[in-house]
């Protein structure tokens, strides 16, 4: 083992986290796609033949994968890998998983760290996510560090599984100011009001931001180039409202929300932005006005 950083899942926001943490660090990078590996390696990444390898060569192991089953199948039923290891575990899955997981590296001889981040994979590329963070104090301050690459801040929030439900907060307003804009988007439309203006007039105002400007662009353009693909957004969705659930918490905007986003996916929208839910509201006005006809 060194003390060398390893990184397992490439995908949408996996491959753009790891090449910006090669700029600063040395990675052993791997994923269950190998092709996937590639852009990595010709960074300059090394690439492990296994997740196992990953474990047995780096005492820090980052993983971003698609969700807690995803995770299991990365860990393997081998605890005896943990020991001595930190686990930086990056992928959004449910506060409940995340805190047995917890002390299931902690039961191990391992160290966890929750590190959610909020931001899609352009500000990823940019270094500019907004990472949250629970665990132990003096493992943070290194975690803290390997991730200043990729970050524009880093938040603490205590202990594990508080990160995972920060995250989901911050989950909600987002998911549901996305949606918003989006709605009034196709309010606009149907109304025949142009869209290029629409996009101005917000630009202008006090709600403008990054999210709002990349995703009324989306919308002018109908580039739907996944930042946040609409499987992830609903996964995110449904965790939001599960959590909700659970607590007896009211959600109605995330649960209206989460049923947007599951049409959209139905109507084959899988590989496009999250602006592309879109595509629900006018199934769904089709559907009244036939209804009226």
């Amino acid at each position: 083992m060194t003390d060398g950083v390893g990184f397992i899942g490439l995908g949408l926001m996996g491959s753009a986290i790891a090449s910006r943490m090669l700029r600063a660090h040395s990675l052993l990078v791997w994923n269950r796609t190998a092709a996937a590996c590639a852009p990595l390696a010709e960074a300059g990444a090394s690439v492990a033949a296994s997740a196992a390898e990953v474990f047995a060569s780096c005492r820090t192991v980052f993983i971003m994968v698609t969700d807690e089953v995803a995770v299991d199948d990365v860990l393997g039923a081998d605890d005896a890998a943990l020991r001595d290891r930190t686990l930086v575990q990056m992928s959004t899955v449910p506060p409940g998983y995340s805190g047995r997981l917890a002390r299931r590296v902690a039961g191990a001889g391992g160290r966890y760290v929750e590190a959610p981040v909020s931001g899609s994979r352009q500000p990823a590329l940019n270094g500019q996510l907004i990472a949250m963070l629970a665990g132990d104090d003096a493992v943070l301050d290194e975690v803290a560090v390997l991730l200043q690459p990729v970050c524009a801040r880093v938040f603490r929030c205590g202990r594990p599984p508080q990160a995972m439900r920060m995250k989901l907060a911050v989950n909600t307003f987002l998911i549901t100011l996305v949606t918003g804009l989006v709605e009034s988007f196709h309010f606009a439309e149907e109304h025949r009001l142009p869209a290029p203006l629409l996009a101005e007039i917000l630009d202008a105002g006090p709600m403008a931001s990054f999210v709002s400007r990349a995703k009324a662009h989306a919308l002018v353009t109908a580039d739907y180039s996944p930042q946040a693909a609409i499987p992830d957004v609903l996964k995110n969705a449904d965790l939001v409202v599960a959590a909700a659930r659970e607590q007896r918490i009211a959600s109605p905007l995330m649960t209206d929300t989460a049923d947007l986003f599951a049409e959209t996916l139905a109507l084959g929208h899988a590989a496009d932005d999250m602006a592309a839910v879109i595509a629900a509201y006018r199934a769904r006005t089709a559907r009244l006005r036939g209804a009226d006809g």
